[in-house]
């Protein structure tokens, strides 16, 4: 059955012509259209209630103004990161590809022998992370995390994002063993870290010791049902009719989208590291997190799940959250309790 959802507005948020009423209908093929008035929840902390009842803000159809708006974003949020997370960012090269080295203010992490490896979202077109979901693990932790700023599609579709990753871990693994390495990212960095391991596989090259797969997928050949409901801020955001295939052409260009790196769920995931997957309520990939997540324990991976209440798309971009501080603290548990093995 598909769904095409018409969601009431709350309050504060845009205005509409939505009726305070709960509704259905089905169609002869089993599309269902629907109305719900969805209120702010309780079961949030205050600060996230505030945030559900902010405005979306609109964004621009231009490609160009849109990676650029992402990048000024990032910049501005990397700083607003380094102020309640302090850590030394710098740059560098490694394999050939630019990476950001993010370490201790002190340049003595804890464990000199672990590192971490950032792959940040964007879409697979921007740096939507590099900074914001590095600096506040390195500054916990008190480790070295490396973000790696990997090609970008359309100027470079898959698999040059992997193949920039791949290069990166193999570099490293020059130097630490790999059960002192973790791989992770957000969004299109939670799709490109299970990218990357399929390939390691595939190469018969020793995987880390965990993966973070954090808000992802990996499925581009059909949208999961959440793709129906959400968009980047939850219910509030405008949302494309629900269709058949694959969404992301700028990435994926012509391979097979049901290709076993490319698409995950469609490879052999046995012998997967340890894996944490998070997602939200209200998360437009949250169908696709805890899909794969089913994938690596159908594969007998020791594979855990963490959703968060009602919250959008990588919530955890907004360090003044509180459910932001927890996902923080569950990462760094997790990587610690792995690399320490």
């Amino acid at each position: 059955m598909s769904v095409l959802a018409t969601i009431a507005q709350q309050p504060g948020r845009k205005e509409n012509a939505a009726p305070e009423v709960n509704s259905f209908s089905v169609d002869q093929q089993g599309t269902v259209r629907i109305t719900r008035v969805v209120p702010v929840p309780e079961t949030i902390s205050p600060e996230a209630q505030k945030r559900l009842r902010l405005p979306e803000k609109d964004l621009s159809t231009d490609f160009a103004e849109r990676r650029a708006a992402t990048d000024s974003w990032q910049t501005r949020a990397g700083k607003e990161s380094l102020t309640a997370y302090p850590a030394k960012v710098g740059s560098m090269t490694i394999a050939g590809v630019p990476v950001r080295n993010v370490t201790p203010l002190d340049h003595s992490p804890i464990h000199p022998d672990w590192v971490l490896l950032n792959v940040h979202g964007g879409g697979f077109t921007s740096d939507s992370g590099s900074l914001t979901k590095s600096v506040p693990i390195a500054n916990i932790m008190h480790v070295r995390v490396v973000s790696v700023l990997y090609r970008l599609a359309p100027e470079h579709p898959f698999p040059a994002a992997v193949d920039d990753t791949v290069a990166v871990y193999r570099e490293h693994l020059k130097s630490y063993k790999p059960t002192h390495i973790a791989l992770y990212g957000t969004s299109a960095g939670a799709i490109l870290t299970a990218e990357t391991a399929v390939h390691l596989k595939q190469l018969n090259v020793p995987l880390p010791a965990a993966l973070g797969i954090f808000s992802g997928m990996g499925d581009f050949s059909q949208p999961g049902d959440s793709q129906a409901m959400y968009g980047l801020r939850d219910l509030a955001s405008d949302v494309p009719l629900p269709g058949p295939g694959q969404k992301n052409s700028d990435y994926v260009s012509s391979i097979n989208p049901r290709d076993p790196v490319l698409s995950p769920l469609y490879a052999d995931l046995h012998g997967m590291p340890p894996t944490l997957f998070i997602t939200s309520g209200r998360d437009m990939l949250l169908s696709g997190t805890t899909i794969l997540h089913r994938a690596f324990l159908r594969n007998g991976v020791d594979a855990r799940l963490v959703v968060f209440e009602a919250l959008d798309h990588t919530f955890w971009n907004d360090i003044s959250l509180p459910e932001t501080k927890e996902t923080y603290a569950l990462i760094c548990d997790f990587f610690s309790g792995q690399l320490t093995r």
